[in-house]
């Protein structure tokens, strides 16, 4: 982890030698309990921008992999579209944080995801030696979608080719989690064959609990679920239940882009995901820290607060 106090990140001959025995025991019962398990990664924000933390996200993915898992993952791709179309000299208009989108807009987010963020995230994970395959919702049909309807103000708004899902076809996923690690663009299709632009924390939330995948991970620029402590310093909540996530909404803790991603989680566990995460993408190795450390880094939503493995700490926050 970063010092932080200074930008130099620790090298494995800062870490005594007894440290790093007691760190890969403790990510031992993680290890042998997650074998062969599903795990859903929305890979976004800084971690997809700084060539750094690229390299940490890949090589972390890769080796949970290697240890035994089935990571899939989800990618989102704001940037790159934005910057696409501003070299096309076309404005970009958001309504609560979804990008209205046109049938022009529509043709470059898909050329943009489908295309280049996606195969990047691929070639990335292949050089780290993981077999990793790039599709997209419209691949055999695994996101079939219909016009996400929305209001601001108590008036609809069109937000043209923007979709919310009502299908996942989860045996494409089943399929190549067998042998590839699935890196998903988040389009999709209706049953006329037009394309939508989805949110990609709503297409990673809706494809963990159709395959009723052990974990949901969020990477966000965010260290978590944070509140106001009893000495005015704000604190990571680390493990909450459905309950007290929907508390901390409806009494202001939890506000703003946080609330969406936050309901995510909870729609997740609620419909057979055992654990969901939201991590701080910008932490180095933040996939491994949060997968493999009793505490992890940022917040675990749960409907019950119980043991992972017997001798597991639970952490209490009341």
């Amino acid at each position: 982890m970063a010092d932080q106090n200074s930008d130099k990140l620790l090298t494995s001959a800062d870490v005594p030698e007894t440290l790093k025995a007691q760190i890969l025991i403790e990510a031992l019962p993680y290890i042998q309990n997650l074998a062969g398990k599903t795990v859903v990664i929305k890979y976004g924000g800084n971690a997809m921008t700084s060539p750094d933390l690229k390299q940490h996200v890949m090589e972390d993915i890769t080796l949970l992999r290697y240890v035994g898992l089935r990571p899939v993952v989800v990618h989102g791709g704001g940037p790159d579209i934005n910057q696409m179309l501003g070299r096309l000299e076309i404005e970009s208009r958001f309504v609560d944080g979804l990008r209205v989108t046109d049938q022009a807009t529509m043709e470059i987010a898909q050329m943009v995801l489908v295309g280049r963020t996606n195969k990047e995230i691929v070639s990335r994970l292949q050089r780290q030696g993981a077999a990793a395959i790039g599709i997209s919702g419209i691949d055999g049909q695994l996101l079939r979608c219909r016009p996400l309807r929305r209001e601001s103000g108590g008036r609809p708004v069109d937000l043209g080719f923007v979709g919310e899902i009502t299908h996942v076809d989860t045996s494409v996923i089943e399929r190549l989690t067998e042998r590839w690690i699935p890196v998903i663009a988040p389009i999709g299709m209706d049953e006329h064959g037009q394309s939508y632009n989805i949110n990609a924390d709503t297409v990673a939330a809706e494809i963990a609990a159709a395959l009723e995948a052990e974990k949901l991970i969020l990477l966000t620029d965010v260290e978590g679920v944070m509140r106001r402590g009893e000495n005015g310093d704000s604190e990571i909540l680390h493990w909450l239940v459905d309950s007290e996530a929907r508390q901390l909404i409806a009494d202001g803790t939890i506000v703003g882009g946080m609330i969406p991603k936050v309901e995510a989680c909870i729609d997740a566990i609620q419909r057979g995901v055992n654990r969901a995460h939201i991590i701080d993408g910008r932490i180095p190795h933040c996939l491994l820290l949060e997968i493999f450390t009793h505490r992890g880094i940022g917040s675990m939503f749960t409907r019950h607060r119980r043991p992972f493995y017997p001798g597991e700490r639970v952490w209490d926050h009341n």
